[in-house]
């Protein structure tokens, strides 16, 4: 059987290595990729650190883009040879929700980097490749098209379909990280007032680079009566990409009467039972809006945005690296502070032809 190279780890927190294992195959309904970049995210970490349960031995990765490899018999939609991506939660394409565009919150959804085998390899799966597959404009280059199925995704829908964001009003997006800078370059795209919150000052450069109009510091100020201070009644929309319980609260003070919330960060464990200030959102009249990505169906607009570079996910990637050094990439997430911007495996490196 035809073999790849993978990033396999054997049980939570172990170290990863890459190793030689089995080629898929293409299931019935989906694909094979031959994946031409994958971006290193933090929920990948969360994963290897056991806080999400994934079967072992296990290939993480879940932001990826490639080539079709090999299609399944009931495919329709995609050739071989076909430019894609593909969000990180992937619809069954056949229940209500999938049909009538929530592949997002499918019940019976697969996730590639959780439910099984993931991109940290040459090849990768994808299931029910009609409803799950994005074709990729020639004008969006592979490693940026990497950092779309999870983080950058995320935060467009967060704020185009959950947040409504319209030119001139005001988000505060709290966490720097990959999704809150992809928050603050989207939201400047759009011609919004964006108040970036990090306790990092070379978070806050990168967000002022980005197009933030401000930024606070979270650790030197109560970051709600900041954002009361420099708007006089508050944001219109407020985003936690982080997840906490302290952030999702000063997220949901930070609002305007009649604001909106949402909330993209992971909050696990204790933290899941999380206390908001509900008599602000009852007095006020908030929304508050959980975010699971976005589906293949909702890409479409985005990708125009980015072929035209009024977006420009390229612009938040600090480094693209090989998938040897994929684990320690990995690692170094577990670090107070990790290396700043994304961190995309990119397989030209490593001397491969992923008609880029």
């Amino acid at each position: 059987m035809p073999t790849m190279r993978a990033v396999v780890y054997k049980a939570a927190g172990r170290t990863p290595k890459v190793r030689e294992v089995d080629r898929p195959e293409p299931p019935p309904g989906g694909v094979v990729i031959k994946v031409a970049a994958t971006g290193v995210c933090r929920s990948d970490w969360h994963a290897w650190q056991g806080h999400e349960p994934v079967p072992l031995p296990h290939i993480p990765g879940h932001e990826f883009a490639g080539t079709v490899a090999a299609v399944g018999p009931k495919v329709k939609l995609a050739k071989v040879g076909d430019r894609v991506t593909a969000p990180f939660v992937c619809g069954c394409g056949r229940c209500d929700l999938c049909r009538r565009g929530d592949a997002q919150v499918c019940p019976q959804q697969t996730q590639p980097g959780f439910t099984h085998a993931g991109s940290f390899a040459e090849y990768v799966v994808v299931h029910a490749a009609d409803t799950n597959l994005v074709p990729l404009p020639k004008g969006v280059p592979m490693t940026a098209a990497a950092a779309l199925g999870c983080r950058f995704a995320t935060a467009y829908r967060a704020l185009v379909g959950h947040g409504r964001i319209e030119a001139g009003q005001t988000v505060a997006v709290f966490g720097c990280g990959g999704v809150g800078l992809s928050a603050v370059m989207i939201a400047t795209a759009l011609k919004a007032r964006v108040i970036a919150v990090d306790v990092s000052a070379r978070a806050l450069d990168a967000a002022a680079d980005l197009g933030a109009a401000e930024t606070v510091r979270a650790d030197a100020s109560d970051p709600a009566a900041v954002i009361h201070d420099l708007t006089d009644s508050g944001a219109h929309l407020s985003i936690d990409a982080i997840g906490s319980p302290a952030i999702v609260a000063a997220a949901v003070r930070s609002l305007r009467r009649r604001g909106r919330h949402v909330q993209v960060g992971l909050l696990l464990g204790d933290d899941a039972l999380t206390a908001v200030p509900m008599d602000r959102v009852i007095s006020h009249e908030l929304e508050i809006f959980g975010s699971h990505g976005m589906p293949a169906i909702d890409y479409p607009p985005m990708l125009e945005l980015i072929a035209r570079r009024k977006l420009q996910p390229d612009r938040l990637i600090g480094r693209t690296i090989t998938l040897d050094e994929a684990p320690a990439a990995l690692a170094e997430m577990s670090r107070p502070k990790p290396p700043a911007g994304l961190t995309v495996i990119d397989f030209a490196r490593d001397g491969s032809d992923p008609a880029r």
